[in-house]
């Protein structure tokens, strides 16, 4: 074989393989081990929480406003932007609910 394909093979059996077995065992332990910062990162996932419905909030109300304006600027083209309208609607609290689940998942996965 050449040393391309030998040097990396080497590598992984003598330093990586090891290392796995060991970081294995060490997340065991953590485990078994009641989290110290279970208070202050269920804070952070609140807060994280909150942040998410705010900007999505904030980008909601925008979103109306300006499609409201064109309205009323042109009546005829109020079908015209009502559906977009509203799919972006749809988009912006889809976020929020994606930040959700990424706090309850973050949470979940640091406190064990």
């Amino acid at each position: 074989m050449s040393k391309r394909i030998l040097a990396p093979i080497a590598l992984f059996a003598t330093f990586l393989a090891p290392l796995v077995v060991h970081a294995q065992a060490a997340a065991e332990e953590a485990a078994k081990a009641p989290h110290p910062h279970g208070s202050a990162l269920a804070i952070a996932a609140a807060l994280a929480i909150g942040l998410a419905a705010l900007g999505g909030g904030l980008g909601q109300g925008r979103a109306v406003a300006a499609a409201l304006e064109g309205i009323c600027r042109n009546p005829n083209s109020a079908e015209k932007v009502q559906t977009p309208m509203l799919l972006g609607l749809a988009f912006i609290e889809s976020l929020v609910i994606f930040a959700l689940l990424i706090a309850f998942l973050m949470y979940s996965v640091l406190t064990g």
